[in-house]
């Protein structure tokens, strides 16, 4: 059994994070035998002037990409049906809001040190693209915190400290600088690159190759 670190530089409101990583489990679940990952996730926020009440989701996409309704509506179904694949359920409405997601990323840094940092990862997915909840709200964000088994009055402190704050846009300046652009991009043993959501048999292939370098 040989262990891969496995980086994942992601936003929480990135949909194609989300198939990415699911094909990522699938090839890893291929492998189960003679793999084991250490993931660790990284910040990387697609729209880090997003006020807080962030804005509706189609216009948004309408502002930054001159996307269509139509296109909108096409994107919807493929990511959905893709989500089917991968296990995960996309609940796309009209009303569905994209929000500023800096809290959260804050959040995902210290759960890093708590060992929760996966669970909190898979839980703000699943309440932003399942839920349609508001991850940008701190109520919000303390309850999903504390159903992942973190401690809410610390997960309060991180929220709002500015400290946390400038941690994750350093981190995500070292991602920009090391050339990241667009997520999700996964790094294997911190020297492979698999830049967006690829299909599982890439990933399996990586995933062997990186095996067979180790010896």
């Amino acid at each position: 059994m040989k262990t891969v670190r496995i980086d994942v530089v992601s936003d929480v409101v990135c949909p194609w994070c989300v198939i990415g990583f699911g094909r990522l489990k699938q090839a890893l679940s291929k492998l189960e035998q003679e793999i084991k990952a250490d993931i660790h996730w990284h910040p990387f926020e697609l729209n880090p002037a997003m006020p807080l009440q962030g804005q509706n989701l189609r216009e948004h996409l309408a502002e930054k990409y001159g996307t269509t309704p139509q296109a909108s509506a096409s994107a919807r179904a493929t990511l959905t049906q893709l989500g089917r694949e991968i296990g995960f359920e996309f609940h796309f409405t009209d009303e569905m809001r994209i929000y500023n997601t800096r809290q959260a990323h804050q959040l995902l840094l210290w759960a890093q040190s708590e060992g929760k940092q996966h669970a909190l990862q898979a839980a703000l997915f699943h309440a932003y693209f399942t839920e349609n909840r508001n991850i940008a709200d701190q109520s919000t964000l303390l309850d999903i915190a504390t159903s992942v088994g973190l401690d809410s009055s610390t997960a309060d402190v991180v929220i709002n400290d500015n400290a946390w704050a400038q941690s994750v846009a350093k981190t995500e300046q070292q991602w920009l600088e090391a050339g990241i652009s667009a997520v999700p991009a996964i790094v294997f043993e911190q020297k492979h690159l698999i830049s967006g959501a690829q299909s599982v048999e890439i990933f399996v292939q990586m995933l062997q190759d990186v095996v067979a370098q180790q010896g």
